[in-house]
């Protein structure tokens, strides 16, 4: 538990910076809101325990991690991001040094959640921050977001005057980045065309399988794969064998393509919490784009068979294993 503690907190430190409400008096010439003013003096070991006491026994309670990178976020299915403000050198009173400090901080919160945002893939090769001149409907959607998040911790350290603020997002479910997304994509004509609608689509026929599948585990473990909001499954010829138009719309929106682990034994953890309780197994041999898959022409025609039966894909019983 220790160990895990002092990671946090190393983790939350590396992602903190200086944020001011306004510009302050004194800054040097050039300087930028958001950056360490330059003649602040370092701060003891100590003071820097008691800051972040109460925001590492946050996290562990809540058993959650800052969010670093766009694909944790969806393993984790959330985003947390954490920052730390000072109050407006305008500030007299104690609650308006407090009321600035956490504004500040929210600010570079918001800020932070952003630019993990903008680094979300859609589909194939498109990222959020990529997608303004095809589908301005996404960065609209991403920026109104974004200022509607909610700060789901805030500790103000009188001594220090700093405020410590982390912003909290779901990936799925109600509110959810994912719903908001799907929403818009799917309202939007265009894009729908573009991204939604099948194109290629696998029919084989299907053959006898020994058991009944009623999910699906692709392990990704050997590829350059990258979760996104949309990730396909192809043949080798290019036909689409999943998609988002295998997924009924419901519970795309509220679930997603599927479920994102770093271990076959959490795959299953996962895919049995929807349901899934014999998922067939099968190794992706390629990747397509870094966020869509390749299998072989054999387990092409096994997943298909053995959604016939189940129908797993129109309920996103699928699990992608990471490295």
């Amino acid at each position: 538990m220790k160990k895990k503690v002092v990671l946090t907190l190393f983790l939350i430190l590396g992602l903190l910076g200086y944020v001011f409400a306004e510009q302050q008096p004194g800054m040097m010439q050039g300087q930028q809101p958001g950056m360490m003013p330059p003649a602040q003096p370092s701060t003891p070991t100590s003071a820097i325990d008691e800051r972040f006491q109460k925001a590492n026994q946050w996290l562990n309670e809540k058993n959650l991690s800052v969010t670093t990178t766009p694909d944790q976020a969806f393993i984790n299915d959330y985003i947390l991001v954490v920052a730390e403000g000072l109050p407006s050198a305008t500030a007299k009173s104690p609650a308006q040094k407090r009321l600035t400090a956490e504004r500040a901080a929210t600010v570079l919160a918001y800020r932070q959640l952003a630019e993990i945002l903008d680094g979300v893939a859609i589909v194939g090769d498109t990222f959020v921050k990529d997608a303004e001149l095809q589908y301005d409907v996404v960065r609209a959607a991403v920026a109104g977001f974004v200022k509607g998040a909610q700060v789901v911790f805030k500790e103000y350290n009188a001594q220090e005057e700093s405020a410590l603020v982390m912003v909290k997002i779901g990936m799925t479910g109600p509110q959810s980045f994912s719903k908001l997304m799907y929403e818009k994509l799917l309202g939007d004509p265009n894009v729908k065309k573009g991204v939604l609608e099948p194109q290629h689509a696998f029919k084989p026929k299907p053959v006898v399988l020994e058991e009944k599948f009623d999910g699906l585990i692709i392990d990704a473990t050997e590829q350059n794969f990258r979760p996104a909001l949309i990730n396909r499954i192809f043949t080798p010829k290019g036909e689409v064998l999943y998609d988002p138009s295998k997924i009924s719309q419901k519970v795309l929106v509220e679930q997603g393509c599927g479920e994102y682990t770093n271990n076959v034994d959490k795959a299953k953890a996962a895919l049995e919490s929807r349901g899934a309780k014999n998922p067939l197994m099968v190794k992706a041999t390629a990747t397509v784009s870094p966020s869509d898959l390749q299998v072989s022409d054999d387990d092409a025609v096994k997943i298909f068979s053995a959604n016939q039966k189940s129908q797993f894909l129109a309920s996103a019983k699928v699990a992608f294993v990471l490295k």
